[in-house]
C-alpha cells in the first residue's frame, strides 16, 4: 500500500514511467533558476552521498554528474522534494556556469509575444 505522500515524513520518489522525476536547480546564493534536469533514483542516490549533483541524461541514457567534462559542478547545499514527491529542487553552490553554451543559467531567453527570442544578460530573471 503505497503511503501518502504529502503527509509522511519519509523520501518516497514518485518516478514517471520512465523512472524519472524533474529536479529544478536554484542557486543557493541569488535562488536564481540554473537549469532543469531529470534523476532516476541511481542520481539520487549518488547526489546524496557525494554531494555533487548527478542527473539522468534522456538523450543519452546515461548518468551524469554535471561538471564532470566541464569543471562546472552543482556542489549540492540543499534537496528539497514537493508536496507529491514528483519533483525535486536542489539548492546549489554552481562551480562555473550551469548551462553548456557558458552562460550562468539555461534560461537565458525570453519568448515574446510574437513567438520571437529575447537574449537577457546573464543574471536577469525576470
Amino acid at each position: 500500500m503505497e503511503q501518502n505522500r504529502d503527509s509522511t515524513d519519509r523520501f518516497l520518489p514518485r518516478f514517471d514511467a520512465a523512472g524519472l522525476v524533474t529536479a529544478i536547480v536554484v542557486d543557493a546564493d541569488t535562488r536564481a533558476l540554473l537549469m532543469v534536469a531529470h534523476m532516476n533514483a541511481e542520481a539520487i542516490e549518488r547526489t546524496r552521498a557525494t554531494g555533487q549533483a548527478h542527473f539522468w541524461s534522456r538523450s543519452r541514457r546515461a548518468l551524469w554528474r554535471k561538471g564532470e567534462t566541464s569543471g562546472n559542478g552543482l556542489n549540492v547545499a540543499e534537496m528539497r522534494v514537493d508536496c507529491d514527491q514528483d519533483a525535486l529542487l536542489l539548492v546549489v553552490h554552481p562551480a562555473g556556469p550551469a548551462c553548456h553554451t557558458g552562460r550562468r543559467s539555461c534560461f537565458y531567453r525570453r519568448i515574446d509575444a510574437d513567438g520571437s527570442l529575447t537574449f537577457l544578460d546573464d543574471d536577469v530573471q525576470g
